[in-house]
């Protein structure tokens, strides 16, 4: 080929050898080497180098996980896959894709539900626990064993807690039996463990194997010894009741949990048990989330001190200090979310009916987003969308710099769960009532109750599900009915006189 005959290349005055050449092109960006690309052949050659491309698409966090021999052209690479984003970002907005309802029907109402790349776990009050794979779409939903004693003969506890991440399942149920599973090991439970009360919190960090547990005024953490086997690395007294837990994820060496309990936030681990955070008598913390350096959490004032209104806190968890102190607001933080966010971004949300965006580098709300007529149950955000759920039932998705609501879909439940990766989006609506009026144990008429049941949607904007067949419901009119609302044309309009 022309590059390999290519030894100096002409640099206005002087000859560089090719190697150096390169280096200096390695500054350029995607438009400066399409400039360059039409000075000369030799330059053509230079600026069309697969390193250089390679380069570009990595910057860009595309097929981080390739090597340069994966791809003949890594220009036409890096095109495919902002062609693809654009595509992706392009339904979003406009909800196109696919969407389903992951719906199981003997399982009585749906009691929790948590997701970790598009695996779904949902628990129910038949104590069943349930998996569904969004990246196959073949909704067989597998179920996970419970362990049964010989006494078992009964029905099971309701499910009150689901956690999931790369490689385990946890469920708490309402006995204060923790099961947890190797997702790779198939459906019996790897471990077992009980707790005296019922379990008010139950944490999973994002990777790794810990599991952390909160009942009564106790805090346990589970792991597995280096032989597999799993012991109870951390047992943790408080002085008052655990409302949220989480582990810090990415934590070498043993497990540290962040437990908030009413006005008292805490980090536990096995070197500094019951270290605490932050305490200010009277005003109990109302969300929390953690990253492996940071936890945020809304702290909610009373009356009697105006001067200070509801804020979120966001502390260093190596040095314990405050860093900084956003909000300003009556209603109380409902949910945060800080480990989805963007650097240096954090998103909540209220009892006041808004969703906000705050800048934590100057203290201040970037956004706020009025949505949620009963107050914000679930958020989260990426570089320029926020999906947001609602006591009500609503989910929203917002264009965050435009400050605009995409578009809207209700359900009858709260909203308890968002998560959303580049091209899926799953929501979950979970009853209050676990027992819905009506119903007992015997009740065996399917189509009764459905509606109290509680549903999990999963909607897939992927450029491959774009075919005819799944188009959202909402779009497929077959133009029977007089009037309807179609998101592809934004109109609602009488469709005889479109």
């Amino acid at each position: 080929s022309l590059q390999n005959e290519i030894n100096e290349v002409p640099f206005f005055d002087v000859q560089l050898p090719y190697e150096l050449a390169l280096k200096i092109f390695q500054y350029l960006g995607k438009a400066e080497l399409g400039r360059c690309a039409q000075v000369s052949r030799t330059w053509k050659v230079l600026a069309e180098d697969e390193v250089l491309w390679y380069r570009l698409c990595q910057e860009e966090g595309y097929l981080l996980d390739s090597s340069i021999s994966d791809h003949s052209c890594w220009k036409l690479a890096l095109q495919t896959c902002r062609a693809r984003e654009h595509t992706l970002k392009t339904n979003w907005k406009n909800r196109v894709g696919a969407v389903s309802q992951l719906r199981y029907e003997l399982g009585k109402v749906l009691c929790g539900v948590h997701s970790w790349d598009g695996v779904v776990i949902a628990g129910y009050s038949s104590g069943e626990v349930r998996l569904w794979d969004t990246h196959t779409w073949d909704y067989t939903a597998p179920i996970l064993e419970a362990v049964q004693g010989p006494g078992d003969a009964g029905p099971r506890p309701h499910v009150s807690f689901v956690r999931i991440n790369s490689s385990l399942a946890v469920a708490a149920y309402e006995d204060g039996t923790v099961s947890v599973w190797n997702l790779l090991l198939g459906r019996e439970p790897i471990h077992h463990y009980q707790h005296n009360q019922r379990i008010q919190a139950l944490a999973l960090g994002p990777e790794g194997a810990a599991v952390a547990t909160a009942s009564g005024f106790e805090v346990k953490v589970e792991t597995p010894h280096d032989r597999g086997f799993w012991q109870t690395t951390g047992t943790f007294e408080i002085q008052k009741l655990v409302n949220f837990l989480n582990l810090v994820p990415d934590v070498t060496g043993s497990p540290v949990a962040v437990a908030a309990a009413e006005d008292i936030v805490y980090v536990l681990k096995a070197e500094d048990p019951g270290r605490v955070l932050h305490s200010v008598y009277g005003q109990p913390v109302t969300c929390l989330d953690v990253t492996a350096r940071q936890a945020a959490f809304g702290v909610k004032t009373f009356g009697w001190l105006l001067n200070e209104p509801n804020q979120i806190l966001l502390y260093n968890l190596e040095t314990s200090q405050c860093l900084t102190k956003v909000g300003n607001s009556i209603g109380d933080f409902t949910c945060v979310n800080l480990h989805d966010s963007p650097p240096h971004m954090l998103v909540a949300g209220n009892k006041d009916r808004r969703v906000r965006v705050f800048d934590l580098r100057r203290s201040e709300s970037v956004c706020s987003l009025y949505a949620h007529q009963l107050g914000v149950s679930a958020v989260q955000m990426d570089d320029w969308k926020i999906v947001s759920g609602g006591e009500e039932g609503l989910v929203c998705v917002w264009d965050q710099r435009m400050g605009t609501k995409l578009w809207e879909m209700h359900a009858r439940h709260p909203v308890r769960h968002v998560w959303f990766d580049s091209h899926r989006l799953i929501t979950a609506n979970i009853p209050e009532e676990k027992n819905p009026r009506g119903s007992s144990i015997t009740d065996d008429d399917l189509t009764v109750h459905r509606k109290y049941r509680g549903i999990i949607y999963c909607y897939d904007f992927s450029v491959d599900q774009l075919s005819g067949d799944s188009v959202l419901p909402i779009c497929r009119s077959s133009y029977d009915e007089l009037t309807g609302y179609n998101y592809n044309i934004g109109l609602a309009v009488p469709y005889d006189s479109i």
